[in-house]
């Protein structure tokens, strides 16, 4: 195998409950409604895209949009999930929403995205993981005579929220077991809402997810944009935002960043072997380490480079961001400056 890359898209908040559902149920589209633009960020070119799922997903559940706007409380029907594996593989449940409808709720949410073929990973208490979770992603590669194959490739998922308690060093640790055997990434969920960078409790936060081994951390909750940083020359997003939501008020909450990964593995007898297993390894990271160690196998050294574009879901659909738009969103996001700390400037 000459190389092999894995092109990824990773999304901020989707939710689909409140009035996103009304606006669906109004429109001819019904379950389809929400995802009727995504056509155009050209998913062929990417191998999967992952988000944050901000929500349940419990059937049988009769609560009314007013309800959940007084109370906070959601639920998203299960109905839209056959649309959400349309277009994502893989979601993040590491928040302060996924378990709304208790802890029982929580084990259907993800009962239900099992049955729709959506992997996830994350926990709504970190300190009742698992917040990681072996994800298992496609990656191309080129073979000697120019030939392309998709491989399965195991990751570490890390979610963590955060919101109502900071994550201990020792649920933080759960990185550093994973990183030390698959590539891994944090999807933490913390800090202060509507604000356009993080507090010190974040950051340190974030930047100790990096030291226990993340390769990156794409963060979320603020349901606006956040600032970015290269730290220990990896990649730190503090907050995507809103990608489908239904708050409409103003641009800050109608707006998102999309972070746009390209992993390159340079091991291609590696990755064979990995790919050989990653059916054990799928949820299943005791699996996966004594399969890897029969095997004899080691962690892949991946680089990766970064983009970012961005998503506009005023008037109730989301859309991508116009040129005027990317650039504040740039700004935001300081990612001129950041990619130019990665190298990548």
């Amino acid at each position: 195998m000459v190389e092999a890359i894995g092109h990824y898209l990773f999304f901020g908040d989707i939710f689909f409950g409140r009035y996103i559902n009304d606006w669906s149920m109004a429109s001819d589209l019904q379950y389809d409604y929400p995802f009727q633009r995504l056509g155009e960020w050209v998913p062929e070119n990417y191998n999967a895209w992952v988000a944050n799922f901000e929500c349940p997903a419990v059937g049988g559940l009769d609560i009314s949009s007013a309800v959940m706007d007084q109370t906070l409380e959601f639920n998203c029907d299960p109905a839209y999930l056959p649309s959400v594996a349309k277009w994502f593989t893989a979601v993040d449940l590491g928040n302060n929403h996924t378990d709304n409808q208790g802890m029982e709720g929580f084990a259907t949410t993800q009962e239900n995205l099992a049955a729709a073929s959506i992997q996830y990973f994350g926990a709504p208490d970190p300190s009742n993981g698992p917040n990681c979770d072996v994800v298992v992603l496609p990656v191309t590669g080129t073979l000697d005579d120019g030939s392309t194959g998709e491989y399965p490739l195991p990751f570490g998922f890390c979610g963590y929220d955060g919101v109502f308690k900071t994550p201990t060093a020792d649920e933080v640790a759960e990185i550093t077991a994973f990183s030390e055997l698959l590539p891994t990434i944090a999807w933490p969920h913390s800090g202060a809402e509507y604000q356009a960078g993080p507090d010190e409790i974040k950051t340190n936060l974030y930047r100790g997810m990096i030291d226990a081994g993340a390769d990156m951390v794409i963060g979320n909750h603020a349901h606006w944009i956040q600032s970015t940083e290269a730290y220990q020359g990896k990649l730190i997003v503090y907050s995507m935002g809103n990608f489908i939501f239904d708050q409409q008020a103003g641009p800050e909450k109608t707006r998102s960043a999309l972070i746009d990964v390209t992993a390159r593995i340079d091991d291609g007898a590696g990755l064979e072997a990995w790919s050989a297993i990653a059916e054990q390894c799928q949820h299943d990271f005791e699996a996966c380490s004594l399969a890897a160690s029969q095997e004899g196998l080691t962690r892949l050294q991946l680089t990766y480079t970064f983009d970012v574009s961005g998503s506009n879901n005023s008037d109730r659909l989301v859309k991508p961001a116009t040129s005027g738009e990317m650039a504040d969103i740039k700004q935001r996001l300081n990612w001129d400056a950041t990619a130019a700390a990665l190298g990548q400037g």
